[in-house]
Protein backbone atom coordinates (compact mmCIF):
# COMPACT_ATOMS: atom_id res chain seq x y z
CA UNK A 1 0.00 0.00 0.00
CA UNK A 2 1.08 3.14 -0.88
CA UNK A 3 0.34 6.40 1.61
CA UNK A 4 1.31 9.97 1.17
CA UNK A 5 0.95 12.53 3.90
CA UNK A 6 0.75 15.97 4.68
CA UNK A 7 2.97 16.35 1.07
CA UNK A 8 4.15 20.06 -0.19
CA UNK A 9 5.98 20.71 -3.42
CA UNK A 10 7.06 23.73 -4.63
CA UNK A 11 8.85 24.95 -7.43
CA UNK A 12 10.22 28.41 -6.79
CA UNK A 13 6.74 30.35 -6.09
CA UNK A 14 4.69 27.86 -7.61
CA UNK A 15 2.83 25.44 -5.62
CA UNK A 16 2.57 22.05 -7.25
CA UNK A 17 1.10 20.29 -4.20
CA UNK A 18 -0.64 21.41 -0.69
CA UNK A 19 -0.89 19.15 1.50
CA UNK A 20 -1.93 16.59 -0.09
CA UNK A 21 -3.27 13.30 2.11
CA UNK A 22 -4.18 9.80 0.49
CA UNK A 23 -3.22 5.76 0.15
CA UNK A 24 -3.50 3.75 -2.84
CA UNK A 25 -4.52 0.00 -2.33
CA UNK A 26 -2.59 -3.21 -3.74
CA UNK A 27 -4.96 -4.20 -7.06
CA UNK A 28 -6.45 -1.27 -7.46
CA UNK A 29 -6.34 0.96 -10.72
CA UNK A 30 -6.14 4.62 -9.18
CA UNK A 31 -6.73 7.21 -11.73
CA UNK A 32 -5.87 10.88 -11.32
CA UNK A 33 -7.63 13.61 -13.58
CA UNK A 34 -7.76 17.02 -13.45
CA UNK A 35 -6.80 20.05 -15.95
CA UNK A 36 -4.26 20.81 -17.18
CA UNK A 37 -1.26 22.29 -15.33
CA UNK A 38 -2.34 21.35 -12.04
CA UNK A 39 0.19 18.88 -10.15
CA UNK A 40 -0.53 15.36 -11.77
CA UNK A 41 2.44 14.71 -13.30
CA UNK A 42 4.15 16.59 -10.74
CA UNK A 43 2.87 14.09 -8.52
CA UNK A 44 4.09 11.27 -9.70
CA UNK A 45 7.12 12.50 -10.42
CA UNK A 46 7.36 13.75 -6.49
CA UNK A 47 6.51 10.02 -5.61
CA UNK A 48 9.21 8.32 -7.81
CA UNK A 49 11.79 10.42 -6.49
CA UNK A 50 12.97 12.55 -9.50
CA UNK A 51 11.15 16.07 -7.72
CA UNK A 52 11.72 16.58 -3.93
CA UNK A 53 9.25 17.53 -1.24
CA UNK A 54 9.48 20.76 0.63
CA UNK A 55 7.75 18.63 3.59
CA UNK A 56 5.33 15.34 4.03
CA UNK A 57 5.96 11.39 4.17
CA UNK A 58 5.83 9.02 1.19
CA UNK A 59 5.54 5.42 2.17
CA UNK A 60 5.13 2.14 0.33
CA UNK A 61 4.65 -1.28 2.21
CA UNK A 62 6.54 0.14 5.31
CA UNK A 63 9.53 1.62 2.70
CA UNK A 64 9.94 5.65 3.66
CA UNK A 65 11.09 7.42 0.08
CA UNK A 66 14.61 8.76 1.00
CA UNK A 67 16.18 11.09 -1.58
CA UNK A 68 19.57 9.47 -0.19
CA UNK A 69 18.86 6.03 -1.24
CA UNK A 70 16.54 6.54 -4.37
CA UNK A 71 18.09 3.24 -5.79
CA UNK A 72 16.45 1.05 -3.67
CA UNK A 73 13.27 2.69 -3.87
CA UNK A 74 12.92 2.66 -7.22
CA UNK A 75 13.63 -1.39 -7.56
CA UNK A 76 9.91 -1.59 -6.67
CA UNK A 77 8.65 0.56 -9.27
CA UNK A 78 7.66 0.74 -12.73
CA UNK A 79 7.60 4.36 -13.85
CA UNK A 80 6.60 5.06 -17.51
CA UNK A 81 6.87 9.47 -18.56
CA UNK A 82 4.97 10.88 -21.20
CA UNK A 83 6.36 12.13 -24.02
CA UNK A 84 9.49 9.96 -24.28
CA UNK A 85 11.62 9.78 -27.49
CA UNK A 86 12.71 6.66 -28.57
CA UNK A 87 15.68 7.77 -30.88
CA UNK A 88 18.15 5.34 -29.91
CA UNK A 89 19.49 2.27 -32.33
CA UNK A 90 17.60 -0.58 -30.92
CA UNK A 91 14.93 -3.28 -31.87
CA UNK A 92 11.69 -3.12 -29.92
CA UNK A 93 12.37 -6.48 -27.94
CA UNK A 94 15.69 -5.21 -26.72
CA UNK A 95 13.78 -1.76 -25.28
CA UNK A 96 11.24 -4.30 -23.49
CA UNK A 97 14.09 -6.05 -21.93
CA UNK A 98 15.51 -2.93 -20.68
CA UNK A 99 12.85 -2.76 -17.87
CA UNK A 100 14.62 -6.00 -16.63
CA UNK A 101 18.15 -3.57 -16.06
CA UNK A 102 19.02 -4.90 -12.97
CA UNK A 103 18.78 -8.84 -13.94
CA UNK A 104 20.72 -8.13 -17.35
CA UNK A 105 24.43 -9.14 -17.99
CA UNK A 106 26.36 -9.45 -21.71
CA UNK A 107 24.43 -12.52 -22.55
CA UNK A 108 20.57 -12.35 -22.71
CA UNK A 109 19.41 -14.98 -20.63
CA UNK A 110 16.82 -17.11 -23.03
CA UNK A 111 13.83 -17.04 -20.22
CA UNK A 112 14.16 -13.28 -20.02
CA UNK A 113 14.08 -12.98 -23.59
CA UNK A 114 11.33 -15.39 -23.98
CA UNK A 115 8.91 -13.24 -21.28
CA UNK A 116 9.79 -9.91 -23.65
CA UNK A 117 8.48 -11.53 -26.39
CA UNK A 118 5.30 -13.17 -24.17
CA UNK A 119 4.70 -9.16 -23.03
CA UNK A 120 5.02 -8.16 -26.27
CA UNK A 121 2.31 -10.69 -27.25
CA UNK A 122 0.17 -10.24 -25.06
CA UNK A 123 -0.38 -6.89 -26.21
CA UNK A 124 -0.44 -7.68 -29.58
CA UNK A 125 2.99 -6.45 -30.52
CA UNK A 126 5.40 -9.56 -30.74
CA UNK A 127 5.15 -9.52 -35.24
CA UNK A 128 7.55 -5.94 -34.01
CA UNK A 129 9.84 -7.21 -31.94
CA UNK A 130 13.31 -6.72 -34.06
CA UNK A 131 11.93 -3.52 -35.84
CA UNK A 132 14.27 -0.90 -34.64
CA UNK A 133 11.97 1.46 -32.02
CA UNK A 134 13.20 4.73 -34.53
CA UNK A 135 10.62 3.07 -37.40
CA UNK A 136 7.45 2.79 -35.00
CA UNK A 137 4.47 5.02 -34.42
CA UNK A 138 4.02 7.59 -31.42
CA UNK A 139 1.16 4.98 -30.43
CA UNK A 140 3.37 2.17 -30.91
CA UNK A 141 6.40 3.46 -28.57
CA UNK A 142 3.87 3.69 -26.01
CA UNK A 143 3.00 0.53 -26.48
CA UNK A 144 6.48 -1.18 -25.90
CA UNK A 145 7.22 0.92 -23.15
CA UNK A 146 4.23 0.06 -21.87
CA UNK A 147 5.70 -3.55 -22.16
CA UNK A 148 8.92 -2.18 -21.05
CA UNK A 149 7.25 -1.07 -17.44
CA UNK A 150 5.34 -3.97 -17.48
CA UNK A 151 8.34 -6.69 -17.99
CA UNK A 152 10.11 -4.81 -14.83
CA UNK A 153 7.74 -6.48 -12.28
CA UNK A 154 6.79 -3.99 -10.07
CA UNK A 155 4.94 -3.83 -7.11
CA UNK A 156 4.21 0.17 -7.57
CA UNK A 157 3.05 1.23 -11.12
CA UNK A 158 2.90 5.08 -12.54
CA UNK A 159 1.96 5.73 -15.88
CA UNK A 160 1.33 9.49 -17.01
CA UNK A 161 -0.82 9.64 -19.80
CA UNK A 162 -0.52 6.00 -21.04
CA UNK A 163 -2.91 5.87 -24.10
CA UNK A 164 -2.33 9.92 -25.55
CA UNK A 165 -1.29 8.49 -28.55
CA UNK A 166 -3.28 5.64 -28.90
CA UNK A 167 -6.16 4.59 -31.00
CA UNK A 168 -9.51 2.68 -29.48
CA UNK A 169 -8.46 -0.40 -29.86
CA UNK A 170 -4.83 0.02 -28.36
CA UNK A 171 -6.12 1.85 -25.54
CA UNK A 172 -8.18 -1.08 -24.43
CA UNK A 173 -5.50 -3.73 -25.16
CA UNK A 174 -3.37 -1.45 -22.78
CA UNK A 175 -6.05 -1.03 -20.04
CA UNK A 176 -7.38 -4.32 -20.17
CA UNK A 177 -3.93 -5.55 -19.94
CA UNK A 178 -3.31 -3.12 -16.74
CA UNK A 179 -6.54 -4.06 -14.81
CA UNK A 180 -5.96 -7.99 -15.43
CA UNK A 181 -2.18 -7.77 -14.56
CA UNK A 182 -2.66 -5.40 -11.34
CA UNK A 183 -5.39 -7.54 -10.60
CA UNK A 184 -3.19 -11.27 -10.71
CA UNK A 185 -0.05 -9.74 -9.28
CA UNK A 186 -1.52 -7.15 -6.41
CA UNK A 187 0.54 -4.24 -8.00
CA UNK A 188 -0.69 -0.83 -6.48
CA UNK A 189 -1.46 0.89 -9.91
CA UNK A 190 -1.86 4.38 -10.80
CA UNK A 191 -1.96 6.32 -13.94
CA UNK A 192 -2.83 10.05 -15.29
CA UNK A 193 -5.88 10.22 -17.59
CA UNK A 194 -7.38 13.43 -19.72
CA UNK A 195 -10.32 10.97 -20.62
CA UNK A 196 -13.20 10.90 -18.75
CA UNK A 197 -14.87 8.04 -19.72
CA UNK A 198 -11.80 6.10 -19.60
CA UNK A 199 -11.41 6.97 -16.42
CA UNK A 200 -14.68 5.85 -15.08
CA UNK A 201 -14.69 2.80 -17.19
CA UNK A 202 -11.45 1.44 -15.73
CA UNK A 203 -10.71 3.42 -12.29
CA UNK A 204 -11.49 1.77 -8.70
CA UNK A 205 -10.65 4.93 -7.09
CA UNK A 206 -10.53 8.47 -8.91
CA UNK A 207 -8.44 11.17 -7.24
CA UNK A 208 -9.07 14.81 -8.80
CA UNK A 209 -6.39 16.78 -9.03
CA UNK A 210 -6.97 21.26 -8.93
CA UNK A 211 -4.24 23.83 -8.05
CA UNK A 212 -2.12 21.31 -6.23
CA UNK A 213 -4.81 19.75 -4.27
CA UNK A 214 -6.92 16.62 -4.30
CA UNK A 215 -10.52 17.86 -4.41
CA UNK A 216 -11.94 14.57 -4.87
CA UNK A 217 -11.88 10.85 -4.37
CA UNK A 218 -13.40 7.84 -4.50
CA UNK A 219 -15.24 5.94 -6.83
CA UNK A 220 -16.32 7.30 -10.11
CA UNK A 221 -20.12 6.88 -9.88
CA UNK A 222 -19.49 8.42 -6.70
CA UNK A 223 -17.61 11.60 -7.47
CA UNK A 224 -17.87 12.23 -11.31
CA UNK A 225 -21.02 14.80 -11.30
CA UNK A 226 -21.90 17.55 -13.56
CA UNK A 227 -20.82 19.84 -10.65
CA UNK A 228 -17.52 18.52 -9.88
CA UNK A 229 -16.65 18.77 -13.72
CA UNK A 230 -18.03 22.49 -13.55
CA UNK A 231 -16.02 22.94 -10.56
CA UNK A 232 -12.65 21.17 -12.00
CA UNK A 233 -13.13 22.15 -15.74
CA UNK A 234 -15.06 25.29 -16.04
CA UNK A 235 -17.02 23.55 -18.42
CA UNK A 236 -20.72 22.19 -18.20
CA UNK A 237 -21.35 18.72 -19.29
CA UNK A 238 -24.19 15.92 -18.41
CA UNK A 239 -23.43 12.72 -16.72
CA UNK A 240 -25.18 9.39 -17.36
CA UNK A 241 -25.05 5.66 -16.68
CA UNK A 242 -24.83 2.93 -18.36
CA UNK A 243 -26.22 -0.45 -17.27
CA UNK A 244 -23.74 -1.49 -15.54
CA UNK A 245 -23.96 2.10 -13.50
CA UNK A 246 -20.58 3.40 -14.63
CA UNK A 247 -20.72 7.17 -15.72
CA UNK A 248 -20.18 8.57 -18.77
CA UNK A 249 -19.43 12.19 -19.44
CA UNK A 250 -20.85 14.81 -22.47
CA UNK A 251 -19.71 17.74 -22.20
CA UNK A 252 -21.58 20.59 -23.69
CA UNK A 253 -20.86 23.25 -26.40
CA UNK A 254 -20.52 26.67 -24.43
CA UNK A 255 -22.00 28.35 -27.80
CA UNK A 256 -25.19 25.76 -26.98
CA UNK A 257 -25.28 26.82 -23.25
CA UNK A 258 -25.57 30.01 -24.16
CA UNK A 259 -28.72 29.47 -26.13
Amino acid sequence: MLHVQDLNVKLGDLTLAENMNFSLNPGDINVLIGPNGTGKSTLLKTLFGDIKSQSGEITFNQHRLDHGSLADWRERIGYMPQDICLDVSLTVVEVVLLGRLDALSWRIEDHMLAEAIQVLDEIGLAHLANRDVRTLSGGQCQMVLFAQAVLRRPEFLMLDEPVSALDLHFQQVMLEHLVRKTRETQWTSVMVLHDLNLASQYADKLLVVKGGQIVAMGRPEHILTPELISDVYGVSAEVSYDTQGVPFVRTQRASACAV
